[in-house]
């Protein structure tokens, strides 16, 4: 098995003229706090990266007091907490979610409460 180094120095070799300096332009680092928010209406204007299997997205902003409406989920989600704390409802049962904690879920029905305000990103993944 080749270590680190030997691999990145294999890579152009495995793809013809690849070099360093191209791996380095296909890097993007994103500023999740510094990202626009739209409101739940405009949600799909929140998602900053799509893919076949995934899409990721600022949730939304919700200001203190506000609430998600009731949202069925067809696919599996990883909420993480940027800034806030919010309450979620996951079918039946509740968590509260604090500054830089995640839930995971299956499948299900979903809404959201904060009464300080929070800020969210969300990871919707298609099930196989």
């Amino acid at each position: 098995m080749l270590n680190r180094a030997q691999a990145f120095r294999a890579l152009p070799a495995a793809f013809g003229r690849l070099t360093p300096t191209f791996l380095v332009t296909m890097l993007k680092v994103l500023d999740l706090n510094k990202m626009t928010a739209f409101p739940y209406e405009q949600r799909e204007k929140n998602v900053f990266y799509q893919a076949e299997e995934f899409k990721t997205r600022i949730v939304v902003e919700l200001p203190p007091g506000e609430e998600m409406p009731i949202c069925k989920m067809a696919s599996h989600v990883i909420f993480y907490v940027l800034n806030g704390v919010v309450k979620v409802t996951v079918n039946s049962e509740t968590a509260e979610l604090r500054e830089k904690q995640c839930l995971i879920t299956e499948p299900a029905t979903l809404s959201m409460r904060t009464e300080k305000g929070v800020r969210l990103m969300g990871i919707q993944i298609v099930k196989a």
